[in-house]
């Protein structure tokens, strides 16, 4: 497996860049909600095994709280609920049966392929994946939608950070490992959790919101620092690929 924090820098920019520069010196991706329609079939993972521990909850309201977050940060509060410790053993099931969930359901954002491709020629390769998922969960996912190539020894977890999101970690860490300023790198995120990451590690955030559960609201994006709301991954890629003022 490539190692994360070896990764060589790609040139800032081609000559046909240098002609029309680009906003920003580097995009960093979240993956679950930006990339990839992952989080109704993590829910619906989540939901059984609460149930199976007696913790009753909606496919909603388990969205409404465990949505942008990992399920590990939340050991407290779901042991609470249930009066039962969170063992690792109850983890590695956790893991399990989402994964053959993702690997047989698993479908990428609308658009997501071709707004990542695009973004991933404009700027020379200098694009990442920063999520809050584990590191094995994001593996999955990325190759599940054929997109792993573009994030190739460029994909980080929160896992492996001293804190997840909302801390600015694992953005801090990716820009670091691509040799960019964080305060040059654009931010693709669609939770509030994410969004405050991202403007904690100074980037400028962009919020991806087509409707519907597994998102934030517009407001609540734009209110945690996010600086343009976009309904289409086709709308962040000409956003982002757009000759600098």
């Amino acid at each position: 497996m490539t190692d994360t924090t070896s990764f060589a820098a790609a040139p800032s920019s081609t000559p046909a860049q240098q002609a029309t520069p680009l906003p920003f010196d580097a995009v960093l991706f979240d993956c679950d909600g930006v990339l990839v329609d992952s989080e109704p079939i993590t829910g619906a993972v989540l939901r059984d095994m609460l149930e199976e521990r007696g913790w009753t909850l909606t496919h909603a309201e388990v969205m409404r709280i465990f949505v942008g977050k990992a399920v590990k940060d939340e050991s407290a509060l779901i042991e609470a609920q249930t009066g039962r410790p969170l063992t690792p053993q109850w983890f590695a099931e956790f893991w399990q049966r989402r994964n053959e969930r993702l690997q047989a359901e698993l479908v990428a954002i609308p658009g997501a392929p071709e707004a990542v491709r695009r973004i991933h020629a404009a700027y020379g390769g200098r694009i990442a994946c920063a999520s809050g998922a584990d590191r094995g969960k994001i593996e999955l996912q990325l190759r599940k939608i054929d997109l792993i190539d573009c994030f190739d020894g460029r994909y980080f977890s929160g896992h492996d950070q001293p804190r997840s999101k909302p801390y600015p970690d694992v953005y801090l860490h990716a820009a670091a490992a691509l040799g960019v300023d964080p305060k040059r790198c654009a931010v693709v995120e669609d939770t509030v959790t994410g969004a405050t990451a991202g403007v904690a590690a100074g980037a400028t955030v962009f919020g991806y919101n087509p409707g519907g559960p597994g998102h934030s609201a517009t407001t609540d994006l734009l209110a945690a620092g996010v600086t343009r709301v976009f309904g289409s991954m086709a709308e962040i890629a000409d956003w982002l690929t757009r000759p600098a003022d």
